[in-house]
């Protein structure tokens, strides 16, 4: 069994980002790619910095391929949140994550039991009810952008799934991805918009609900077969959603609650029974 205590504030912090994400830059604080490098950059820097100061020596490291999947999430995630809300936008990511990792999984011979299948299917059911056209639908666009963050962050976590050190790994991969997206700020150019505000929520998402969450979901991975880790981050959505009805004034549409309940339907009968057959 993971540590639950680090598996709940992973969730809670992927719950957040989505939050701090929307809240910057749907309030105009702080524009895309610089939200999206601060987020980064601080997010390296506090992980390196606890790497430093504790005691046990490096035993892993992380890797361009890691990298470059945490690069590709963090661009395509804020863009996304230029034209989507908050609930929304979790539900569209953690469907695609959890498709990603299901389909890894299935091809490396996991076979989730009756009750793990059934889960899925309600699962893919949630995100076909979001996504369908009608007058309520997240933008085209939007949605597009954060199944492609979706299915980066899939590839992240599956790559981060045999860590021996996931502080130094999350570390080093947090570093190399701000390296990467750093000449984004060519094409940036002055920040068209940028407040004390959107500042402090891209350094709470890049230090806290980034860069320690992360280390964290690292630190839980071992534990998980992919198609279990995929379903559990489903969580995410309600938790961004509830949260964005409170903090951001989004409105709770029907269309949403149909869709997060087939997804808390999915996670708990797939969580019902027993492990899946190997």
């Amino acid at each position: 069994m993971p540590n639950v205590a680090l598996l709940v504030f992973a969730l809670a912090g992927f719950a957040a980002n989505s939050l701090l994400t929307r809240g910057a830059l749907g309030g105009g604080h702080l524009d895309p790619l610089g939200f999206m490098l601060i987020r980064l950059w601080s997010g390296a820097l506090v992980l390196n910095l606890l790497v430093r100061l504790r005691a046990t020596p490096r035993v892993g490291a992380g890797t361009w391929g890691m990298s470059a999947a945490l690069a590709a999430y963090a661009l395509a995630f804020t863009l996304a949140y230029t034209r989507i809300p908050a609930g929304a936008g979790a539900l569209l990511l953690f469907a695609a994550v959890h498709l990603t990792m299901v389909a890894a999984g299935v091809m490396r011979g996991e076979r989730p039991h009756a009750f793990g299948i059934v889960g899925n299917v309600l699962a893919f059911a949630g995100l076909v009810t979001l996504t369908a056209p009608g007058l309520d639908a997240p933008d085209p666009m939007g949605a597009a952008l954060m199944v492609v963050a979706g299915a980066a962050w899939g590839v992240y976590s599956l790559k981060g799934r045999g860590s021996r050190d996931p502080l130094t790994t999350t570390a080093d991969n947090f570093l190399r991805a701000a390296a990467l997206v750093l000449p984004s700020i060519i094409w940036a150019g002055p920040w068209e918009a940028a407040d004390t505000q959107g500042v402090i929520l891209a350094l709470t998402s890049g230090a806290i609900a980034s860069g320690l969450a992360y280390a964290a979901w690292y630190a839980v991975l071992p534990s998980l077969p992919a198609w279990r880790a995929a379903l559990l981050q489903l969580a995410v959505p309600i938790l961004a959603a509830i949260g964005a009805t409170w903090l951001l004034a989004e409105s709770m549409t029907p269309r949403l609650i149909g869709a997060i309940l087939l997804a808390v339907g999915g996670i708990g009968v797939a969580t019902w029974n027993a492990a899946p057959r190997k």
